[in-house]
């Protein structure tokens, strides 16, 4: 028995049209499971679609936001309908703001806090009843080296962060009992199409993100394919509550000691 084998799981991965999210998605359908997504509008959705067909992939879009409760329950519904019940949720969807904290307005801070803490939990009260009744379910949480760390400027995010990674940790206390796992997925530094500016060879971020890393490197989307599969199977399912860091040994890691 392949105990990675996702052949008849249905993955719904919130906000997978590009990035993260597709790369996950994209392992997951490889690994045999049927993949569902969302995004805000139907451009970027169709944008999703096309991807995962030019790769030989069929996926299910759906427009919906993370944080309209009625949007994601009807999307839920539909979903259920039109492909079927989701075994294995992964709350990908989100957004950074990187403001001074002083700088920063309440309402931009209650939108980062609304898409990556109040989003994930929305969805997750929307597929848990499902899971519930046939007691199973994955819940994948992205949470971030900022559910442990603290940066200039990311105030908002680090406290989203920091509170989805206890979310993480409540409903695997609250549900375990059906045979649900929620974990979380920690990426670390990875190389994508908004990193791209600051990843040239001599700008001062870069220099400063290899020289943290052990790995030496930017992680590539692809580091996070295999983590998200194993916690999506039946090969974690003694795995609860837990936040697996793919960060290259960032947070292990003091740095090194100045010349």
């Amino acid at each position: 028995m392949n105990q990675f084998d996702l052949t008849g799981k249905i993955a719904l991965v919130t906000g997978a049209s590009y990035g993260i999210g597709y790369a996950i998605a994209s392992g997951y359908a490889k690994a045999g499971a049927t993949i569902v997504f969302n995004d805000i509008n139907q451009e970027l959705v169709d944008k999703g679609i096309a991807a995962y067909a030019a790769e030989g992939m069929k996926a299910f879009g759906y427009v919906a936001d993370v944080t309209n409760e009625d949007q994601i329950n009807a999307m839920v519904a539909k979903i259920e309908k039109e492909v079927g019940s989701i075994d294995i949720l992964v709350n990908n969807a989100g957004i950074i703001k990187r403001i001074p904290m002083v700088e920063m307005t309440a309402a931009e801070f209650r939108q980062v806090i609304d898409i990556d803490l109040n989003g994930p939990f929305i969805v997750a009260k929307a597929v848990l009843p499902a899971m519930i009744a046939k007691k199973s379910g994955k819940i994948i949480n992205i949470c971030s080296m900022m559910s442990e760390l603290g940066r200039e400027t990311v105030s908002a995010y680090a406290a989203a962060k920091g509170g989805l990674k206890m979310l993480t940790k409540n409903i695997a206390s609250e549900y375990g009992e059906f045979n649900i796992q929620c974990n979380g997925l920690g990426p670390g530094y990875i190389e994508t199409p908004q990193t791209a500016p600051i990843r040239v060879p001599g700008h001062p971020f870069n220099e400063f993100i290899i020289a943290k890393t052990p790995a030496a490197r930017w992680g590539k989307t692809e580091d996070l394919v295999g983590p998200a599969v194993f916690l999506a199977s039946s090969a974690s399912d003694f795995v609860n509550g837990h936040v697996l860091y793919v960060d290259g040994g960032i947070l292990a890691y003091i740095g090194k000691q100045p010349k």
